[in-house]
């Protein structure tokens, strides 16, 4: 995950939680990713990956504050080092500076671009707002049509919080409406500070440490999605697409889960066993373990000084990764639906167990509702994909006999 801008961005959501990255760095710092670090890193991942496809994955802050003269640098790039690889981009925008001239350039080179959408109007202004606190939201619906005007692939990405959670059709169906086939759901999970851990100088950004470390446990802000509330808005959406938009509609959460069913590896990092592929890498070529781990403590170096690959294989973020597994309660590891979630994302697993062991994933409940939920229909479909036979068959399964 590449933020060539770093943490800069003409929006100022109130959930974000990378725009306070900017005091990682010194005052006057530009962000604004260098030549020579662009050149050394599509070199490196280039060359560090013994695979016919690689891909790069663009994301920020947001990314398009570049200008399409830095992508147009970047394939350019990517054409002299690709030896052969067939390479692939995509990019996380929020659409509102979209033109064009940028959408002529993503169908050009064939860019998936994903848009952050988190509903219609009245559920998507309530957080996603400009940096004067306007509403973004029909700047965004303005991308979107210059996307689809322009035949660019896109999909969308939307933050489940407290306030859309409550009402998964109305996001579900609206998404449909607007042109998204493909769609992930992130829950919005995220800790407030109290005075009490101020006052012992706890730095509360600071997710739990993937060895089980534990951190002082503060209430998570208003706007985060409940600890259950978020497998209930999964189970709302997938009722619907169940009956009706299996293989029109494809939503990520689900996607991964017939994979679990079926006995593949997770194809999501949240749900692996262990973690640790999906660095993140800063606009000045530092190196970060995890996206969600962008702090000094997980800084893997820089890659003007070390490889990519160096820093992938190294013990420091093999541990990271397996750390994940190693941390797991003996709750989880005794659950009957680990298989599918494996403890989820470290970065929400800060609640005790009930018999009080730490490490606790903060939406256990919901993950449970839903894998349960599902359990049915995704035994069916994979015996379907087994057969040779489509998994929409699904829809023609009458109710209650899966």
């Amino acid at each position: 995950m590449t933020k060539p801008t770093g943490p800069m961005c003409n929006l100022d959501c109130t959930y974000c939680y990378y725009l306070d990255k900017k005091s990682l760095f010194a005052k006057g710092e530009q962000f604004r990713m260098s030549d020579d670090v662009l050149e050394a890193y599509i070199r490196q991942h280039i060359g560090g990956q013994d695979v016919p496809t690689v891909e790069f994955a663009w994301q920020g802050g947001e990314p398009t504050l570049l200008g399409v003269d830095f992508f147009q640098k970047v394939v350019d790039l990517q054409a002299t080092y690709a030896n052969g690889k067939k390479v692939t981009n995509a990019i996380q925008t929020n659409g509102t500076l979209l033109s064009d001239e940028w959408c002529e350039f993503f169908s050009e080179n064939r860019f998936l671009v994903g848009i952050s959408i988190d509903g219609p109007a009245r559920l998507h202004d309530r957080h996603r707002v400009d940096r004067h606190r306007r509403p973004t939201f029909h700047s965004v619906m303005r991308g979107l049509d210059l996307l689809r005007k322009h035949g660019t692939e896109f999909n969308t990405l939307t933050v489940v919080g407290r306030k859309n959670s409550r009402e998964p059709i109305t996001v579900y169906r609206f998404l449909k409406e607007v042109g998204s086939r493909f769609m992930q759901f992130i829950p919005l999970v995220e800790r407030e500070a109290d005075a009490a851990a101020n006052a012992l100088g706890v730095d509360l950004a600071l997710p739990p440490d993937p060895r089980g470390t534990a951190h002082p446990n503060p209430p998570v802000t208003s706007w985060s999605v409940g600890s259950e509330r978020y497998g209930t808005f999964l189970v709302g959406i997938f009722d619907e697409w169940v009956r009706s938009d299996v293989g029109s509609f494809f939503v990520q959460a689900f996607d991964v889960a017939l994979g679990s069913w079926l006995g593949e590896p997770p194809g999501l990092c949240t749900f692996a066993p262990v973690c640790g592929g999906a660095m993140a890498l800063e606009h000045d070529g530092s190196l970060y373990s995890c996206d969600h781990y962008v702090y000094p403590e997980y800084n893997l170096g820089n890659i003007l000084d070390v490889t990519v690959a160096e820093m992938a294989n190294s013990t420091r973020q093999v541990e990271f990764g397996t750390d994940k597994s190693k941390a797991l309660p003996g709750y989880c590891r005794e659950c009957d639906v680990r298989f599918a979630c494996n403890g989820e994302c470290p970065k929400h697993r800060f609640i005790e167990t009930p018999d009080g062991e730490p490490g606790l994933n903060y939406l256990c409940p919901s993950y449970k509702k839903f894998f349960h939920h599902v359990d049915p229909y995704m035994r069916q479909m994979a015996e379907f994909l087994r057969r040779g036979q489509p998994a929409s068959l699904i829809m023609d399964v009458p109710s209650g006999a899966t």
